[in-house]
């Protein structure tokens, strides 16, 4: 799909194309025909309960599962006959910790730097400015198991910036981090939408991290409740807010950040 720059009309790929994409457990089926587009530049948000499938359509896209049904295209590359194109264009930042606890932050950042081919006066100059960007460059000599869980959330998202993919996937980043820490991990993202003009897929169960800007796409027991923003799906379900579509659309109350279904 192709997504018209409002800017100057030029037409470009879509950031992330989901089509038909199915899949299976053994015999039992997990995602159902699963299609959806997200425009260049935006913070989309997949929202669904835990079990809704979230976590494995997050493996297709980064081609740790295999979509052999249905397609998935990073900026027009598809991943599954395009692997080395299509995930070179993508940041990955997974629900659970991966830094390696006995290295330094640095160490961390540049050995990842080296996977991706950058040389260390380059990369020493991307961590430099990642690092501040996060403000933790008081931290790049500490030991990873130092910081705090938003520390090491902080850190790994940098990890996932420093190839500089314009597609930033996130998946449920702000899990068992307190209040604080959840809105200082989504200020980060939302401000690097702004400035870089990243593209942003943010999959979370919460609904308190949907806002009224954001491109929605709702997940539930393996099917695509609705895609769009966030008025256009509050607008087609009759609803007041993007909580009460949730609801009647899936028939279950939503999480919030304190963990109370509302």
């Amino acid at each position: 799909m192709q997504h018209v720059n409002a800017n100057d009309g030029v037409s470009l790929p879509a950031a992330l194309d989901v089509s038909a994409v199915n899949y299976w457990y053994g015999q039992k089926q997990v995602l159902a025909d699963i299609s959806f587009s997200i425009a260049p530049g935006r913070f989309a948000v997949l929202l669904g309960l835990n079990g809704a499938g979230k976590t494995t359509l997050f493996s297709l896209i980064s081609h740790l599962y295999d979509a052999r049904h249905g397609t998935v295209r990073i900026f027009g590359h598809d991943v599954s006959r395009e692997p080395g194109e299509a995930l070179r264009r993508l940041g990955i930042v997974f629900q659970a910790r991966t830094l390696d606890l006995d290295l330094s932050v640095y160490q961390n950042l540049s050995y990842h730097a080296s996977l991706h081919g950058i040389g260390r006066p380059e990369a020493l100059s991307r961590i430099g400015t990642l690092l501040a960007q996060i403000d933790m460059s008081d931290r790049l000599h500490e030991k990873a198991r130092s910081l705090s869980g938003g520390q090491m959330r902080r850190i790994e998202i940098a990890r996932a910036l420093l190839h500089r993919p314009p597609l930033l996937l996130l998946d449920e980043a702000t899990a068992g981090l307190d209040i604080h820490s959840r809105a200082e991990i989504l200020a980060i993202i939302r401000e690097l939408v702004i400035a870089e003009g990243i593209s942003v897929f943010w999959a979370t169960h919460l609904i308190d991290e949907v806002e009224d800007s954001d491109h929605v796409v709702i997940l539930h027991k393996g099917r695509v409740l609705a895609d769009g923003t966030v008025d256009d799906v509050v607008r087609s379900c009759g609803a007041n807010s993007i909580r009460e579509a949730f609801a009647m659309l899936s028939g279950v109350a939503p999480v919030t950040v304190d963990g109370v279904p509302r």
